[in-house]
């Protein structure tokens, strides 16, 4: 049976010589992975169509017998092409998309995340990058995992408190109007590594690079 997703491409590797494996990112089916057969031929339909943080509207067979499905077809929507112009929008990105895949399952409905990442990607490249995007983001994406830490129980000062509230209830544009100081940045990186080591039981890729390319950043 021949399903039809919208989704946005978190990862892609080499299957064979010929052929990839793409991981989506869709509203409604969730985290699946695709193998697009004969991808890396010169004449392939899906040449140019695959990159990371690639939004399209794809076909796909749905397999019995893996979670590995068959691609049929693809029509882009958006590439992102703003995000390739700095290295640091890449890397805050990547990060992100990592931390989606660590943080949710497989072939689960994810609605809400979808529309996040979305939206982040859609944030970035409109300004310098900033550590406070990657903390709304984790901040953004626990209160739709159901694990928003419980800031009486923590030990952040109370300006830190206040900005965690911002970066949790404001909206991309407003964020990025928020400045914090490099004490604050320091605390809530910690505390936020802290609280999420501890709930996800493993390292956090490529979290560090990610934060300091945003700190390195033109402000």
């Amino acid at each position: 049976m021949i399903e039809r997703a919208q989704g946005l491409i978190l990862r892609t590797r080499p299957l064979t010589e010929t052929s990839i494996i793409v991981n989506w990112l869709t509203p409604d089916c969730g985290r699946i992975d695709t193998v697009a057969k004969g991808a890396r031929r010169a004449n392939s339909p899906f040449r140019g169509k695959l990159d990371l943080f690639y939004l399209a509207e794809l076909s796909f067979s749905r397999s019995r017998r893996s979670q590995l499905h068959t691609l049929r077809e693809v029509a882009l929507r958006e590439t992102h092409r703003a995000l390739r112009q700095e290295l640091a929008y890449l890397q805050q990105a990547s990060y992100c998309a990592a931390l989606v895949e660590q943080t949710t399952e497989t072939e689960t409905p994810l609605p809400a995340v979808f529309d996040l990442m979305t939206a982040l990607l859609a944030h970035l490249p409109r300004q310098p990058a900033q550590p406070q995007t990657l903390f709304a983001f984790e901040l953004k994406l626990l209160n739709e995992l159901g694990l928003k830490p419980d800031l009486t129980k923590s030990r952040l000062t109370p300006g830190a408190k206040k900005i965690v509230d911002a970066l949790s209830a404001n909206d991309w544009p407003a964020l990025s109007q928020l400045k914090l100081t490099g004490a604050q940045v320091t605390e809530l990186r910690r505390f936020l590594h802290g609280f999420l080591a501890f709930h996800l039981g493993q390292p956090l890729k490529g979290r560090d690079r990610a934060l300091a390319s945003g700190a390195a950043s033109p402000k």
